[in-house]
């Protein structure tokens, strides 16, 4: 990706949605480059692999631009929290086919959002918003040592390399260390 592609991405989801109404490529991108990371990991760690990961998240994007170009759509939680329920779902539904869950989700079909989980997801984004907060004030280098490992999925070796630690060891200290840091600010949040 250059570097102009990554200055030119939609901002907000409100800028996303209304490019999808209008058909601009830049929203589909932009939901690509900010909201599939999360969703590859959640499957990676739920017996999934990259190439399903890519199927579901693909599948939830085709189903947000539908719902988007009927016209009458409107956001009622944050996209990224759209999106992860959609894929959750639909990654559900695939897990159920192929022997691996014992839940029934069929009552979840037809219906993304009942009351009940309408109240789950806003509480998810919030948890979602609290993590961010406490991100943002563990600043640098955890903020980063914790995104490349629990996002990005990058190896301890990764992440010594790229922050210029002497041995894996040591990295594997400073993201404990970075963890447990986090773990205070965001449940002293609460």
């Amino acid at each position: 990706m250059s570097k102009f592609s990554k200055s030119v991405l939609l901002e907000n989801d409100e800028q996303i949605i209304e490019g999808l109404k209008e058909g601009n490529s830049l929203a589909i991108d932009s939901i690509y480059k900010r909201y599939y990371p999360s969703i590859s990991h959640m499957i990676l760690q739920n017996n999934g692999s990259e190439d399903e990961a890519k199927d579901i998240f693909q599948e939830a994007v085709i189903v947000l631009y539908d719902k988007v170009a009927k016209g009458d759509f409107e956001l009622s939680s944050k996209l990224k929290t759209y999106l992860y329920s959609i894929c959750r779902r639909l990654w559900l539904k695939q897990l159920n086919r192929a022997g691996f869950g014992n839940s029934d989700i069929s009552g979840y079909e037809d219906s993304l959002f009942e009351e009940e989980d309408l109240q789950q997801h806003q509480e998810l984004e919030k948890k979602f918003d609290q993590m961010e907060l406490a991100l943002e004030k563990m600043g640098e280098p955890c903020k980063t040592i914790l995104h490349d490992f629990y996002i990005l999925n990058h190896s301890m070796q990764n992440i010594c390399e790229k922050f210029g630690y002497t041995n894996t060891d040591n990295a594997k200290t400073q993201k404990y260390k970075c963890l447990q840091r986090l773990k205070k600010i965001f449940f002293s949040a609460d």
